[in-house]
């Protein structure tokens, strides 16, 4: 198994612990394999990230909005198993 590590970095004051929650979900149930650790982290100020290997891949603040679970789905997939198939996330 590989060593890839996924942190989603949420606003408690917001209220994003479910959403960040089932991204992870998500994430985890797609990547077994690849991934070895998916972690949530409060934070406060409106923040909304998702890490890669300390890499970010996606920021609320950036993007102005949260992303899709295709869009995240592919972003990981490209950068740890590019030849892996997500099914219908792919069409």
């Amino acid at each position: 198994m590989k060593v890839n590590r996924i942190e989603i970095v949420y606003c408690k004051k917001c209220h994003w612990l479910l959403r960040s929650s089932w991204i992870a979900q998500e994430l985890l149930t797609s990547f077994d394999d690849e991934l070895s650790e998916v972690s949530l982290r409060p934070g406060t100020g409106g923040i909304f990230e998702i890490k890669l290997n300390n890499q970010i891949i996606w920021s609320l603040r950036d993007k102005g909005r949260f992303p899709d679970i295709k869009e995240i789905k592919k972003l990981v997939r490209d950068k740890i198993a590019p030849e892996k198939s997500l099914g219908h996330t792919d069409r």
